[in-house]
């Protein structure tokens, strides 16, 4: 199929709709799906998914458009990213010399997220810089994180710090793994500073997902869902999803499961599947 028929595929699906309460939400990656942001939204809405997650597309899109079609949806939009351009810009969290270039950066996209009503940003930490010992600049994050968190307390949002495996997707990135993650929240110790747990980074980086998703469940506002190997929907790999699901659920988690995979096969059908298992082992 080619983009554009599989995007009209999906826009023929029958609606699917969401469930009108749950204490975990659902929620889907723009980025994993095709066609324009609008198309996007329609796929989610038909597969029954009840939010959205952005990462940079805010700063290209009209917003007041994108906004007007997601509640013509019932769709909510839960993040978008605090530094859309951390790869590109190098801004991190782990070099104090670059601190008040984030802090710049992190604060216009809270303006943004204030004003779109939405309550969670993306922080990234960044890659690593070579010469500095790992203690050094886990300091540094966390100074940075307690400043970061101040500003996100003024406009009223809650940031979510994401740790990205270098093993695979994102060589030389700082925070690998959510055991550093969870030491992170601990010392950040900021009610506007919380964790997203991605299932797929932390079972290709460490492993033992489940242990270490009990122990930060305090700290979680957010969890990423896809299968390792591949990045694609969960039950495609090794990753035993619904005894992840039910240990999160029996932990008493409250906040977004989103998916953030790329779908094999047509990705309305595919995203159904996989909310529909979700909700079930949930």
């Amino acid at each position: 199929m080619t983009r554009r028929e599989l995007v009209a595929v999906s826009l023929q699906a029958p609606l699917a709709a969401p469930p009108k309460k749950a204490k975990i939400t659902s929620s889907v990656m723009l980025w994993c799906l095709k066609g324009t942001p609008e198309e996007r939204l329609e796929i989610a809405a038909r597969a029954g998914i009840q939010s959205v997650e952005l990462v940079g597309e805010h700063l290209t899109m009209d917003l007041a458009t994108f906004q007007k079609r997601a509640r013509s949806l019932r769709l909510g939009i839960d993040t978008i990213s605090s530094t859309p351009n951390w790869g590109k810009q190098k801004l991190n969290m782990v070099d104090p010399g670059l601190r008040q270039a984030l802090l710049s950066e992190v604060e216009s996209n809270l303006k943004i997220a204030q004003r779109m009503e939405v309550p969670l940003a993306l922080l990234m930490s960044g890659n690593a810089i070579a010469g500095k010992s790992f203690e050094e600049q886990f300091a540094s994050m966390v100074e940075g994180a307690k400043r970061c968190g101040d500003l996100a307390a003024k406009y009223g949002v809650t940031l979510i710090v994401e740790p990205l495996n270098t093993k695979v997707n994102h060589a030389g990135y700082f925070l690998s793994n959510c055991v550093d993650g969870l030491r992170l929240m601990k010392e950040v110790d900021h009610d506007h500073v919380r964790l997203l747990f991605d299932l797929y980074h932390e079972q290709v980086e460490r492993g033992n997902v489940i242990r270490t998703a009990l122990a930060a469940m305090p700290y979680v506002k957010v969890f990423h869902v896809a299968d390792n190997p591949g990045r694609n929907e969960p039950g495609t790999g090794e990753m035993a999803y619904a005894n992840i699901y039910k240990a999160i659920s029996k932990a008493g988690y409250e906040g977004y499961m989103t998916m953030e995979y790329l779908p094999t096969k047509e990705p309305v059908a595919s995203l159904q599947q996989a909310v529909t298992e979700m909700r079930a082992a949930l």
